[in-house]
């Protein structure tokens, strides 16, 4: 029996928004919610009918713009 206590956990890689099955689907109601909040630090408007995959890149975008997230 091996003892795996002391190796780290593996991160999991980012995938490519363009290879996410479901990012065509229209952006979930957190997404809109955050993205809400951002677009109103940044002084921007969110358009209704972005795509998951939209969605998070503007929260990606608006993230570094007023300084939240990493």
């Amino acid at each position: 029996m091996t003892d795996d206590a002391g190796t780290a956990p593996q991160e999991n890689p980012q995938k490519d928004r363009s290879d996410w099955v479901t990012g065509d689907e229209p952006m979930t109601g957190p997404q809109r919610s955050y993205l809400n909040t951002l677009a109103q630090e940044a002084g921007e408007e969110v358009p209704d009918n972005l795509t998951k995959a939209q969605a998070s890149e503007l929260i990606d975008r608006l993230q570094q713009q007023t300084g939240r997230g990493n």
